[in-house]
């Protein structure tokens, strides 16, 4: 701390120099590696000790060692060198702005890595490459970025900010910093949680070979021992993450891998989705390749992609513990009242939500409720979907739960840098660029993002007179108003479930009927044995054989089961009279029989079926893009498997019938494009085709119903989120310039500049912010607050003596915005001069009002 104050605002860009008053007791020589200087490795201030300019020996600077250093490690940080080594008698150091360069290159690039930076330094200063530089730049690296972690504890502490999961607590200013007198609606904290492998790490150990009677042995592990933590509280614990685990409770492992399995009143998901998703099967995902310890990243986010959590899967694909682990821990944090998660298989991991143990109250109580993401939700079948959409879902707005994908797509990068590392490294890697991401990337989009799903949802909301002209010309299929969308939703849902299994009466019916077959088949046969009179005859007893009389005794006790049974079901159905062949009954429950494999054949492949088609019309409905219909056609082809397995199915059923039914033929199915053209639902139990809901014109008017719905939530949440943005920027920037100044007044100075450099890095890009939501608020239909509120949290609050009110920032936020703000103006990366003008002087505006430092 002591070296950057002195070099005070000038940065990287300055030189130290020892004080005039300070007592040097001694002075050493050293290597120093710089990033820039005249001659080789040699810092500038070194030229004159020049000797030769080949001899590396030469590169060397005198370092003064004052009488108040109680090492020479600390002598060399306070002068911004960092060394290679510990101890007293160090040869080589790095000075902290060639350090800090490569960390900030390397956060942009997470492919960066030491080997290319050293070589890098070596082409730049024209010497050989040096094999020795890239280890010690490593220790030097490590050395650096635990001086940063240190020091900006000590500001969290001087902050009041390092209390336990304080960062997880504040995450997301859009979704934590509640205002007071906000709009008092039901909004829970929408997250997003996911794996991904890419970020692997090999297990190091020696190599594989075999015993002295040819047995595969696998020999031990040969990792290095290090004990280090990365800083900072982004991980779950594998100790945590593996109590989930045992706190499964046996009764979930039978759960893990069926799709239909009761919770409370309703059968949940299901649909297939297993068959469709690795994840949702634990006998696979408790399969890894044994040459990697760490397989992934398990990654929890909140809806504007700041990172809550994130888990390393540990030998194993992605088991349900991880989802369990993220979700308690976030639980337990009190972070909000509710909290909903998008997961790709969220179908599945609602149901087990519901049965854990531990998870299941939190359910039960409304606190959580788990989805499938909008994207991910094409790969799942049209019954899951229409219950697990978050578009079907009141209350979600317009969110599609797919953050996580777009953060993955990033940091991907840093595998180049992960699957060789040690366990520490890779863990470092992973914090820090989490942590740059959340502070430099995450924040610096906020507002955009914010914007741009504004004007996605009043975009959106401008399509409604279209629907009210729709509605008009919709009379004659029944809807009167747009509540005929619900009703046409729930007839969907109730229609595919209906498709799982057949109705409770036939199935009565036609089990009945095969007892009665059953039992008057056993009926005939114990006649046979049965005696007409008893005349008991010895001699002929001794001459039956066992053979028979173990024949007569399981007639009898068939017979006996068979009516059993059959007095069950008569009981079950209501039957007075007992069924004889011939009969009405009779032959209605024989006619079922015979259908009923081709029926069950037919229901599975209309299932299917109805799937793709509805899949089909979200491929060419307006507004959908690029990626998402490259998605839906990888869901339909491994879908097309299914179908074709099921067509085969029917043929074999139909061809079984009297008469035979029609053979069906992938050509012909493949080409329906509507439900009303699908000729094989006229043969199903319940022919929708005439339904309103299936055709094209009455599905268009629903999901533009449910669209309008979503935007209308979308606009009520944004609110909220932009007023809590509006005031957290506000607040932080005052609570900083407090702590700053009093620790000045206390005569921390050190301490109160590196408050002064965490607030330039957390606040830099709210000039931005402030200008793009000030263009916001003109915009026509933009009911956002632009005025900061109060804080229901006290953490960011200032005392109120000698603090300016802000009530003239307020005016500034909203009078000085743009007159034609526009989505296409946002979208370009160059603007008006007058806007630009207009939003340098709310900027101006704003610092005089809030009396700021110069500094800020």
């Amino acid at each position: 701390m002591a070296w950057s104050y002195a070099l005070g605002e000038a940065g990287l860009a300055g030189s130290y120099s020892t004080p005039d008053d300070a007592v040097v007791a001694k002075t050493i020589s050293i290597l120093v590696v710089d990033i820039y200087c005249s001659y080789g490795f040699l810092r500038p201030a070194s030229r004159r000790n020049v000797a030769n300019q080949s001899d590396v020996a030469s590169y060397k600077e005198a370092v003064n060692v004052l009488r108040a250093d109680e090492f020479v490690a600390t002598a060399l940080v306070r002068q911004g060198l960092v060394p290679c080594s510990p101890g007293d008698a160090p040869t080589v150091a790095i000075t902290t702005r060639t350090l800090e360069v490569f960390r900030l290159m390397q956060l942009r690039c997470p492919r960066l890595g030491v080997q290319a930076w050293v070589r890098g330094l070596c082409d730049l200063h024209g010497l050989p490459p040096r094999q020795y530089l890239g280890p010690q730049f490593t220790d030097a690296f490590d050395f650096y970025l635990a001086i940063r972690a240190k020091v900006e504890a000590r500001v969290m502490q001087a902050l009041g900010r390092d209390s336990v999961d304080w960062r997880l607590r504040n995450a997301c200013p859009c979704c934590l910093y509640k205002v007071q007198g906000e709009a008092s609606f039901d909004m829970p904290m929408f997250c997003a949680m996911d794996g991904n492998d890419p970020l692997k790490r090999i297990h190091r150990r020696k190599a594989d070979g075999f015993d002295m009677d040819g047995n595969a042995v696998s020999y031990e592990s040969i990792e290095r021992v290090d004990s280090r933590l990365p800083a900072g509280d982004y991980y779950l614990s594998r100790a945590e993450v593996d109590s989930w685990a045992a706190g499964d409770g046996t009764m979930l492992a039978k759960d893990r891998d069926s799709d239909d399995v009761e919770d409370g009143d309703e059968t949940v998901d299901g649909g297939g989705c297993s068959e469709r998703w690795h994840n949702m099967k634990e006998d696979e995902t408790a399969k890894a390749w044994g040459v990697y310890d760490e397989t992934g990243i398990f990654l929890a986010l909140c809806r504007h992609s700041f990172v809550l959590k994130v888990a390393d899967m540990v030998r194993s694909g992605e088991q349900m513990k991880y989802g369990f682990a993220m979700v308690g821990h976030l639980a337990n944090a009190n972070l909000v009242e509710s909290f909903w998660m998008g997961y790709d298989i969220g179908c599945k991991t609602r149901k087990l939500n519901a049965k854990h143990p531990r998870l299941g109250p939190l359910v039960r109580a409304g606190k959580f409720e788990s989805h499938i993401g909008s994207f991910h939700g094409t790969g799942h079948s049209r019954r899951c979907q229409v219950r697990n959409l978050p578009k079907y879902i009141r209350g979600a707005g317009s969110e599609g739960y797919e953050q996580n994908e777009a953060f993955f797509s990033k940091s991907n990068a840093l595998a180049a840098r992960t699957r060789y590392a040690s366990v520490f490294h890779r863990q470092q890697a992973i914090t820090t660029y989490l942590q740059h991401t959340d502070r430099a990337t995450t924040y610096a989009a906020l507002s955009q993002l914010l914007v741009t799903k504004y004007y996605r949802a009043l975009e959106t909301l401008g399509t409604e007179p279209a629907l009210k002209l729709r509605l008009l010309a919709m009379r004659g299929l029944g809807v009167t108003d747009r509540s005929t969308f619900d009703s046409w939703l729930e007839a969907e849902r109730e229609y595919l479930e209906s498709l799982e299994q057949e109705p409770e009466e036939e199935t009565l019916a036609m089990e009945y009927y095969q007892k009665l077959v059953n039992f008057y088949a056993a009926s005939l046969r114990s006649e046979v044995f049965a005696p007409t009179s008893y005349e008991p005859n010895l001699a002929e007893a001794e001459k039956a054989t066992r053979k028979r009389e173990a024949e007569r005794r399981h007639a009898f006790e068939l017979e006996a089961k068979s009516l059993e049974a059959v007095m069950y079901l008569e009981s079950r159905l209501g039957v007075v009279n007992r069924w004889k062949p011939g009969e009405p009954e009779w032959l209605e429950a024989q006619a079922l029989v015979g259908k009923r494999r081709y029926q069950r054949a037919l229901d599975t492949l209309e299932g299917l079926i109805v799937g793709r088609l509805f899949e089909l019309w979200r491929m060419n409905y307006a507004d959908t893009g690029y990626k998402l219909r490259k998605h839906i056609t990888k869901a339909l082809q491994a879908r097309s498997k299914a179908i074709r397995t099921a067509l085969d199915a029917y043929n074999i059923a139909a061809a079984a019938l009297d008469p035979p039914r029609p053979q069906l033929s992938w050509d012909v199915v493949v080409q329906y494009g509507f439900l009303a053209e699908f000729d094989l639902l006229r043969f199903s139990r319940r022919d929708v085709r005439e339904e309103p809901w299936a055709k094209g014109p009455g599905r268009a008017a629903m999901d533009q119903h449910f669209d309008l719905l979503g935007a209308k939530e979308e606009i009520r949440k944004l609110d909220v989120e932009i007023q809590r943005f509006v005031t957290f920027m506000k607040d932080d920037e005052a609570i900083l310039q407090h702590h700053e100044q009093r620790l000045r007044r206390e005569g921390s100075v050190e301490l109160a500049h590196q408050v002064w450099l965490y607030g330039r890095e957390t606040s830099r890009f709210n000039a931005d912010h402030r200008r793009k939501l000030s263009k916001l608020a003109k915009a026509p239909g933009c009911t956002a607050v632009m005025v900061p509120g109060v804080a229901v949290s006290a953490e960011r609050r200032v005392p109120t003596e000698g603090v300016p009110s802000g009530d003239d920032d307020d005016e500034a936020m909203t009078d000085a915005s743009p007159d034609d703000a526009s989505p296409e103006e946002e979208e370009e990366e160059e603007e008006e001069i007058d806007e630009e003008a207009v939003a340098d002087g709310v900027e101006a505006i704003y610092r005089v009002t809030t009396d700021s430092a110069r500094r800020w």
